[in-house]
């Protein structure tokens, strides 16, 4: 049998519509309230730190400097080499334990208050409302053709944006750059190649993500949003709903009682929607979109406060205080848990450990190697001889003289150079020989040690193991 396609000799169009969501422009409302404080509070602690961090100095240069020239990273008063990678290995570890355990206690937190998208995303928004205005105001600008007021507006409000950016562009490159002469760069027209494309990187970066993308970043980009549900348990502090107490909503005319209209405490106002900077309604349960900003906690709140009804009907609370009705001292009980007391265990464990190497941490690297072009010869005293090359690393604030020394075989000696002076945060490299009688080991491959000792400090001391070749 035929099918209709071919009956006709015509295509059948195939609609795909329905596999794409359309987009639609999220205008979120302003909001007031105790976790709108907080959140903005993180906002000036964050960015107070990273715009201003970098223009701190230290001992005459910068406190906190990835100096990739350089191969050094400086904060305050250490100085990690490249020997060091550990270190950035152990602090990866820390961020993620640190954020296994703030979602396995209160969810979406960090991307709430702390994450840079959110950050910058209320940045931009907040700059936005105070040129184009309120929801509204916006949402009807939007909606006109293009005019000389709303291209007034538009035009200074990108304009505004793009300092933003370009200046947070700026200052990420100030930490990679010395800041102080990046900047006497720009004033000059003189940026590097590399300092202009990552400056412009980063802010058309920053510009293109918290001003148009928003939250399609966060639910679509990001990862996070699909693999925190592993991380949630139903003792997890999250935002909810109380359909308990909020079912069935309806509006209710003013100062009419709800129990005689047989309505809940949600009058079906929409605000908690229209705060929200992804567009959800958390009265539909927890959603992988929620960013956990409490937005529309301090909306209901301020609802509630115009109904006469007591707050919480949205707010922090756990699946199971919801089924099992905890209070709140159940709900803060049920926080500790095994998963948690494992993560805060473990973090504890990585964290005093690190301090720990970072205090007896000695100042001071020595890599040595053997001159491997002339394994072994015989010097003018008829000793043998072996050549090697130490690269000493101060790694401390101050400079140090370093005596060297040999051990390891009777009568070794050194030739060459046996004091040596480092300046600070620097390296130096030291080709000198060590000498044997022929009959102070046996033939082939014998240890060695040397031994790097800064002489104005006991503690400041390196032995390394070598081999010397005896023919």
């Amino acid at each position: 049998m035929n099918s209709p396609a071919e009956n006709t000799g015509k295509a059948i169009p195939i609609d795909t519509s329905s596999l794409y969501e359309k987009h639609k422009t999220i205008y979120a409302r302003s909001v007031s309230g105790v976790f709108n404080n907080w959140r903005w509070g993180l906002v000036f602690f964050t960015q107070a730190l990273f715009y201003g961090l970098c223009w701190i100095d230290w001992n005459g240069r910068q406190a906190v400097l990835f100096h990739l020239v350089e191969r050094k990273f400086y904060i305050f008063g250490m100085v990690f080499w490249p020997q060091d990678v550990i270190y950035l290995a152990i602090l990866l570890v820390i961020s993620a334990y640190a954020l296994f355990l703030a979602t396995a206690v209160g969810g979406r937190l960090f991307c709430g208050y702390a994450c840079p998208q959110t950050v910058y995303t209320e940045i931009l928004m907040w700059i936005e409302t105070k040129i184009e205005g309120e929801r509204p105001a916006r949402m009807k600008l939007d909606a006109q053709p293009m005019s000389p007021r709303k291209f007034r507006l538009k035009f200074v409000k990108h304009a505004l944006w793009l300092v933003v950016a370009l200046w947070t562009g700026f200052t990420f490159v100030g930490y990679f750059t010395p800041v102080k002469e990046l900047l006497a760069s720009a004033l000059s027209f003189s940026l590097g190649p590399w300092e202009l494309f990552w400056t412009l990187f980063y802010a058309a970066f920053l510009y293109m993500q918290a001003g148009f993308l928003r939250e399609q970043v966060c639910k679509y980009m990001c990862p996070y949003a699909r693999f925190q549900g592993v991380m949630f348990d139903p003792d997890t502090l999250i935002i909810t709903y109380d359909p308990e107490r909020g079912e069935p909503r309806g509006a209710r005319r003013k100062n009419a009682d709800p129990g005689a209209q047989k309505l809940g405490d949600c009058v079906d106002c929409g605000i908690c929607v229209q705060v929200c900077p992804t567009g959800i309604d958390i009265r539909n349960g927890l959603q992988y979109e929620c960013i956990a900003c409490s937005a529309c906690i301090d909306a209901c709140d301020a609802v509630m406060d115009k109904v006469g009804s007591p707050r919480g009907l949205i707010r922090y609370s756990t699946e199971n205080a919801l089924a099992k009705h905890y209070t709140k001292h159940d709900i803060l009980a049920h926080l500790l848990r095994p998963r948690t007391v494992l993560y805060t265990s473990i973090l504890m464990a990585i964290v005093v450990a690190t301090a720990w190497s970072l205090a007896v941490r000695i100042p001071l690297k020595v890599d040595i190697i053997r001159d491997r072009s002339t394994l072994a010869r015989e010097a003018d005293d008829g000793r043998i001889e072996n050549v090697y090359t130490l690269h000493i690393s101060n790694t401390d604030e101050a400079p140090h003289r370093y005596a060297i020394n040999v051990s390891g075989l009777e009568g070794i000696d050194i030739v060459g150079e046996r004091i040596v002076e480092v300046p600070s945060a620097s390296a130096k490299t030291v080709l000198l020989a060590a000498r044997v009688d022929p009959g102070a080991g046996a033939k082939g491959s014998n240890p060695i040690f040397f031994e790097i000792k800064a002489q104005n400090h006991d503690k400041i001391a390196v032995r390394e193991k070598a081999s010397f070749l005896l023919p």
